[in-house]
């Protein structure tokens, strides 16, 4: 592990290194970011959003959070999907988790965890939506592994919910949301291939927060 020292000689040699190789690297990075892609993952630090995903500084942003979790009422992740649907104009919003999620282990364990208690408890709200499905999987780690694709889903399901992503959508045919899971055992991620068309339409009766009644169907993308 390196040291508090080690941090910034490794930070000194990352600016030596890229500024070798292109030295208009740091004029590039003080310019206005205009990334892609909104991605919202883990906090666990096996998990890098840049580096699994192969791109460089200013083409991702980022929010990460204990079991990538959508919560509503979070003003700190309602602030990054505002910030990046609305003025950054990010055409893809990525949720994605990871097996062996420690978040979603402790989740379902009969264990008092204190303050991670109401947290952790929307993954046990993943758990109840699905219990049926879940609860035939004999086998516990396969278990947790489709507990993690089902709690990527839903907070898909919450990330289209937001009525930045719905106006967004309507006006211009994006965001795309998209479901994705890192496999730590193989380093490859894996895209659950939701079809975020139908998960608006499912949702449109309740959630609708566009103004519009038939916003799905108005939509750029879909006509």
């Amino acid at each position: 592990m390196p040291t508090y020292d080690d941090i910034f000689n490794n930070n000194r040699k990352w600016v030596e290194t890229h500024t070798a190789s292109n030295p208009a690297f740091l004029e590039a990075l003080i310019s206005d970011q205009q990334p892609d892609y909104l991605y919202i993952g883990c906090s666990d630090s096996r998990v890098t959003a840049e580096d699994l995903m192969g791109v460089k500084p200013g083409e991702v942003f980022v929010h990460r959070n204990i079991a990538n979790l959508v919560n509503n009422i979070d003003l700190n992740a309602m602030s990054v999907i505002e910030y990046a649907v609305r003025y950054l104009n990010v055409k893809h919003i990525v949720v994605c988790g990871h097996y062996g999620c420690g978040g979603v282990k402790h989740a379902m364990q009969a264990k008092d965890l204190g303050l991670l208690n109401p947290w952790l408890r929307n993954i046990r709200d993943v758990y109840r939506l699905h219990y049926s499905e879940l609860d035939a999987i004999e086998d516990t780690a396969a278990r947790y592994d489709r507990l993690v694709e089902l709690n990527v889903q839903e907070q898909c399901v919450n990330v289209a919910k937001t009525a930045v992503v719905q106006q967004m959508y309507l006006e211009k045919g994006y965001p795309t949301v998209h479901g994705w899971v890192f496999d730590l055992k193989s380093g490859l991620l894996k895209d659950l291939n939701l079809d975020f068309e139908h998960i608006l339409r499912d949702i449109q009766k309740i959630y609708d927060l566009s103004a519009d009644s038939q916003w799905v169907e108005n939509s750029p993308k879909l006509s």
